[in-house]
């Protein structure tokens, strides 16, 4: 099944690629990898939501901070898919690099990044596969709490 099929049976349809906010391109392509940028979970131009993630009053809450990060995913998906001219010349997915603006004492940072990588298996089966890191840190741009980079492979 061709991605742009099996995202239409998931009902999932891609965001326009989101604008850079600073000094950089969404996507670059190296050999059979397409590499994005760091994807915010940017809706329709803008960002869903800010701050710390974590437990208590004026935190992001993890449920939350995980569906930014598939929404982060899927904006990953739509840079990648510019950038090699068509979303079904994506076969899969190879690395995945999530940041998770953390107040101190929150250690669920893989927990928010399966919100990328379970739908990132959703999306493409046993090609979505992929080897990952999930990294909490102080802060992110823009005050967003999640922030996701992937690298695909595409033919």
């Amino acid at each position: 099944m061709s991605v742009s099929a099996r995202l239409a049976e998931l009902g999932i349809d891609l965001p326009s690629v989101a604008a850079p906010v600073a000094a950089y391109i969404p996507a670059k392509i190296h050999g059979d990898l397409v590499w994005t940028s760091g994807q915010l979970p940017f809706v329709s131009g803008d960002l869903s939501a800010t701050g710390k993630v974590g437990d208590g009053h004026g935190l992001v809450p993890a449920p939350d901070a995980k569906d930014y990060a598939r929404t982060c995913a899927l904006n990953a998906l739509a840079a990648a898919a510019a950038a090699v001219g068509d979303v079904d010349r994506i076969t899969g997915v190879f690395k995945v690099t999530g940041f998770v603006a953390s107040d101190p004492a929150f250690t669920g940072q893989p927990g928010i990044i399966n919100g990328t990588s379970e739908v990132l298996g959703e999306i493409f089966g046993d090609a979505g596969a992929h080897s990952r890191s999930a990294v909490g840190v102080a802060a992110l741009p823009l005050d967003a709490p999640v922030e996701v980079e992937v690298a695909f492979t595409f033919a």
